[in-house]
């Protein structure tokens, strides 16, 4: 009983902080105003050190629950429609390269980033019926890569400073 207590508790502690890093990526004014959709995705250093050091079931737990409560605190049903494109996606080709073994987290995070912006751009071609869209994915895979950058440094930083058996 214990240790479940303890994964639970965990568990919500990891959700509050992508909870507090969405709000202050929301609060954050965009890097380009003229450039709609780029965020730096802060909540996702949480799922990066998460796939790395509880694996892709905590991981994907953590990030389909925040993936939810940020489009209700700061979003909407379309918020939500595009989070969970990307970020289902992003997750699933996070979890297949981390099984891999190839890629430091910095790389695992790029990956995850550039295919968030696949996800959300398939998305919008879908509702919005309109393939013109994709010519945006350059734009987006160029923010993607700087952002999964940051994003895996501070995912990296967090797995080489916390030890296992803190968590």
């Amino acid at each position: 009983m214990k240790n479940k207590s303890r994964t639970v508790a965990f568990a919500g502690i990891c959700i509050a902080l992508a909870l507090i890093l969405a709000y202050v990526e929301v609060l954050i004014p965009p890097l380009f105003n003229s450039l709609p959709g780029i965020k730096m995705g802060l909540p996702n250093i949480i799922i990066v050190f998460l796939l790395y050091r509880r694996g892709p079931v905590f991981a994907g737990i953590v990030s389909l629950l925040r993936i939810l409560l940020v489009s209700m605190l700061f979003g909407n049903v379309m918020a939500l429609m595009y989070s969970l494109s990307g970020g289902v996606l992003s997750l699933a080709v996070m979890i297949l390269l981390r099984k891999l073994n190839f890629l430091s987290p910095v790389g695992v995070s790029v990956a995850g980033g550039v295919t968030h912006n696949i996800g959300q751009i398939l998305m919008a071609v879908l509702l919005l019926d309109t393939v013109q869209l994709g010519y945006y994915l350059v734009v987006l895979t160029v923010a993607g890569t700087i952002a999964g950058i940051v994003i895996g440094l501070c995912g990296s930083f967090l797995v080489k400073r916390i030890p296992q058996k803190l968590i």
